[in-house]
């Protein structure tokens, strides 16, 4: 971790406090920051390539106002094949950077009903179901200097951050829903079955990312809020139209004409 921050040190002038994820067709969202430099995944020590369409694979570094942001372009997942140390491995390395606040950004399938493309849901909270099975960022030894061995993720999405995303939103005229994300491990999207179950336990948008980079975040004492894009909308009926990724970076492209006025508000009052 410390060789990766180093070499982002002398790669740029900025000391960012804030860090952002952008999902999948949120990449010219990163058009939005100023002053920015650009680094790919595959330059920074022990960082892997993001190989999904829709992911550029960049870290940038630059403004948003006049807040110093680190901006990932693109993430990485599990169905990459990559390791949970893998794919959490960046939030780490913001954490040590200096990073105090995470902004997460997704796409993801609604499962509510009341859910439209292109709507964006603030994270309330989370389902982890691949950590039923054991896969959490966390398993394995402990080391207490980044982190206490049981986290609280009571208040993962922060209570004050999420007050001040609907505040930006009224502002601002979007309409912000706020729901509970469940995340599969992909990369084959939801059965009907599936669709029916997650709605069952309360999941109102699900998606194949995000979950793992929040609890190792909120492992290291980042505070963390969370916005969906909802790129498709899910039906348990069996006869429902089949859902395309193409789909899913064809919404991101319009959900980038309010998510982007969002964060920079957002941003510019942290």
């Amino acid at each position: 971790m410390a060789q990766a921050a180093e070499f982002i040190r002398r790669r740029s002038k900025q000391s960012p406090h804030i860090a952002i994820v952008l999902g999948s067709g949120l990449a010219n969202v990163g058009d939005m920051i100023a002053d920015a430099t650009t680094i790919s995944f595959e330059e920074i020590p022990s960082f892997v390539p993001s190989t999904v369409e829709g992911h550029r694979g960049d870290l940038l570094i630059g403004r948003i106002g006049n807040r110093p942001v680190a901006v990932m372009n693109g993430r990485l997942h599990l169905y990459e094949g990559y390791s949970l140390h893998q794919v959490t491995f960046p939030i780490r390395v913001l954490k040590e950077l200096g990073c105090t606040t995470l902004i997460v950004t997704n796409a993801a399938g609604g499962l509510n009903p009341g859910f439209a493309v292109g709507d964006l849901m603030l994270i309330r909270d989370h389902i982890n179901l691949p950590g039923f099975a054991g896969i959490n960022p966390l398993f394995g030894p402990n080391d207490p200097q980044l982190g206490p061995r049981f986290v609280d993720m009571h208040n993962a999405y922060e209570r004050g951050l999420r007050h001040l995303a609907q505040e930006v939103a009224h502002r601002l005229g979007i309409n912000l829903h706020e729901g509970v994300y469940v995340m599969l491990g992909g990369p084959s999207f939801e059965t009907p079955a599936e669709v029916a179950f997650l709605r069952s336990i309360g999941g109102d948008a699900v998606g194949m990312s995000t979950v793992p980079e929040v609890i190792v975040a909120r492992h290291g004492g980042m505070q963390v809020l969370g916005i969906s894009m909802i790129s498709n909308v899910l039906s348990p009926d069996p006869d429902a139209p089949p859902v395309d990724h193409r789909e899913v970076l064809a919404a991101g492209q319009e959900a980038v004409k309010r998510l982007t006025p969002l964060l920079v508000g957002i941003i510019e009052r942290l």
